[in-house]
């Protein structure tokens, strides 16, 4: 059987993307790899051992096209309220929070912020299958 490890994302600015990621996910700085011509950044906290890595091209100045293809990176949290109401208090763009109903009663309550490469992070809390 096949286990997650991580997912990666390009950044353009390696100080920029770690601090986001800190801030908002608390995830920290794990592991650290440059190459010639890339950096390779995992990402991660003590909730889990799946990493984000980023990594950081050389030479690369100008915003990555996210096509249509990307979606979201989707994380949990116990009190989804109380992170919307952090996140704003620090001036982030986050978005509406919304709570989702099927069958008549709520299926999700989230919300979603962009990093500061546009990649959209969905902020679910904990209940349901969204554990």
């Amino acid at each position: 059987m096949a286990k997650m490890i991580h997912s990666m994302i390009r950044v353009l600015d390696e100080a920029r993307s770690t601090d986001f990621y800190k801030t908002v996910l608390g995830l920290e700085v794990v592991d650290r790899y440059p190459f010639d011509g890339f950096t390779l950044i995992y990402l991660a906290n003590a909730e889990t051992g799946f990493e984000l890595e980023l990594t950081v091209n050389e030479g690369q100045n100008e915003a990555y096209d996210l096509g249509n293809g990307y979606g979201h990176l989707a994380v949990s949290v116990d009190d989804v309220a109380s992170e919307h109401a952090r996140l704003s208090a620090l001036g982030l763009p986050v978005g509406k929070l919304v709570t989702m109903e099927r069958d008549g009663s709520a299926f999700a309550r989230f919300f979603f912020i962009a990093d500061p490469d546009g990649y959209k992070i969905e902020v679910l809390e904990r209940f349901g299958r969204f554990q």
